[in-house]
């Protein structure tokens, strides 16, 4: 078939590349909040628990499921390779970038597969479900979702296996991990989805909405060139962070101070824990562990060495203070 058998020949969706803005503003706003983290602006772990861990997963399957519609949109009646191969190579481009700049940054939890390495590997995968009807690569999409809660093998908890997402509950650290189990679900099911729009001419609707989109004309040009700003905006996010402390420095005794006392109190006692944290900081920082840990970078010998330090601490602030000495046999 030629190209203009393809629904992306009848020009640009702009809802399509508005959505695809939308995530990337999403981004931005997570990243930049993950630099102040790393630079002990807020609590640590804040971006790791709760709503923006939630926040975090539903930005990578938006972008996930809307790499699997445009793949529909441009490859669903036939594959126009040339223009599929430079394209592959521009993310795969992408992400050994981020795994390079990554590497030396942030060392022992660098990228080895985020988003850009899922999007790389999933538009390969993806191709296998172009011709298949909707609903089965929708149910497709759902058990690859799914899987995880069923499947979780220690084998696969290295980073050479991880990718994959069968890991146990010791999921290798990295600053960003988008294994295929279960996020490549989302890129089925946005697959599906063109399937459907294809098939009930939904695209020509989508495309008739571009009139009333020309007011956001610049997240339109923004969802266009995606992939560059979404290499660009985090090292401009993590520099200007890192600028700023040279200005205003977090006090990071404060926050650790302030963290550990609140996961002490869990379990503790006001005077334990007031204890406890003093000794953990002090032993910590004789040994140029404090900033590290902060930093949410330490490596598996050096979180080893934090264990024994805050065990170390624990035992010694619940041991009871020694009787004092004096001549008198009796202790008096």
């Amino acid at each position: 078939m030629s190209d203009s058998s393809n629904p992306s020949a009848g020009g640009r969706i702009e809802v399509v590349d508005v959505a695809r803005a939308v995530a990337i503003v999403a981004m931005a706003i997570f990243h930049f909040t993950w630099d102040l983290e790393h630079f002990s602006y807020v609590e640590e772990g804040l971006t790791g628990h709760g709503g923006w861990r939630i926040f975090a997963r539903c930005i990578a399957s938006s972008f996930l499921f809307l790499v699997g519609f445009s793949l529909v949109l441009a490859h669903g009646r036939t594959i126009r390779w040339r223009k599929f191969l430079l394209r592959l190579g521009q993310i795969v481009a992408g992400a050994l970038a981020v795994t390079v700049a990554t590497l030396f940054a942030t060392p022992n939890s660098f990228v080895f597969f985020g988003i850009l390495h899922h999007i790389a590997l999933a538009s390969l995968l993806g191709l296998a479900f172009l011709r298949l009807p909707a609903f089965v690569t929708a149910a497709c999409g759902i058990l690859v979702v799914a899987a995880p809660s069923f499947v979780s093998l220690p084998g696969f908890d290295s980073r050479w296996l991880a990718w994959i997402g069968w890991f146990s509950d010791k999921m290798p650290l990295s600053n960003d991990l988008v294994p295929i189990f279960p996020f490549f679900g989302a890129v089925l099911i946005g697959i599906a989805a063109g399937r459907i729009a294809t098939g009930r001419d939904l695209v020509a609707a989508m495309r008739e909405l571009n009139p009333r989109l020309r007011r956001l004309a610049p997240l339109g040009v923004a969802g266009r060139h995606a992939l560059i700003i979404y290499l660009l905006h985090q090292p401009l996010l993590f520099g200007l962070v890192a600028l700023f402390t040279l200005v205003a420095p977090p006090d990071r005794e404060a926050i650790f101070g302030r963290d550990c006392r609140n996961a002490c109190l869990a379990s503790q006692d006001a005077a334990f824990c007031t204890a406890y944290c003093g000794c953990a900081e002090r032993r910590l920082k004789e040994e140029d562990l404090f900033d590290v840990l902060l930093q949410n970078d330490a490596g598996p010998d050096e979180m080893t060495r934090i264990r024994q330090i805050t065990t170390a601490c624990s035992f010694e602030t619940a041991e009871p203070p020694a009787a004092p000495q004096t001549n008198d046999p009796a202790g008096r």
